[in-house]
């Protein structure tokens, strides 16, 4: 192996171990998870929209997104209701209390960031953003290989 393919080796062990404390770090700091701040900020942004149409927007699962809504319609963050015309079709909504507590979240988040880049610069900012987009490009594209 040589110092290159270690320093590359290393690397890939410093995102997977910024990937495992990432997500429970803005979990326990912004009191929610990411995917439901993006489930929420995508109802956030429309009056109502189906809920077929959110999980396309949000790419995430028909179960998922299931689950989220239903929490947060328990926390009573956003209602639901049935299309009168199809009955398969289910509609989703903000309420004012979710739209209060968006902006809670919105600026926890805020904060988080902050904290998260703390001591960068803005050029050492956007020369890591180009990075990632990078190798985040780099992942797409990546074939299994035959052996």
């Amino acid at each position: 192996m040589t110092a290159q393919d270690s320093n590359k080796a290393r690397v890939l062990l410093r995102l997977h171990e910024i990937n495992k404390r990432l997500t429970p770090k803005f979990e326990q700091c912004t009191g929610i998870s990411q995917s439901r701040l993006e489930v929420i900020h995508a109802i956030y942004n429309v009056e109502e929209l189906s809920q077929k149409e959110l999980q396309q927007k949000v790419n995430i699962d028909h179960a998922a997104v299931t689950r989220h809504l239903k929490q947060l319609e328990e926390k009573g963050m956003v209602t639901r209701r049935k299309s009168t015309e199809d009955n398969r079709v289910t509609f989703v909504k903000m309420t004012e209390a979710g739209r209060t507590r968006v902006q809670a979240y919105c600026e926890e988040r805020r904060y988080f960031t902050e904290q998260l880049f703390k001591g960068l610069t803005e050029e050492e900012y956007l020369q890591l953003d180009q990075t990632l987009q990078h190798v985040q490009n780099n992942i797409e594209n990546i074939q299994k290989r035959e052996i």
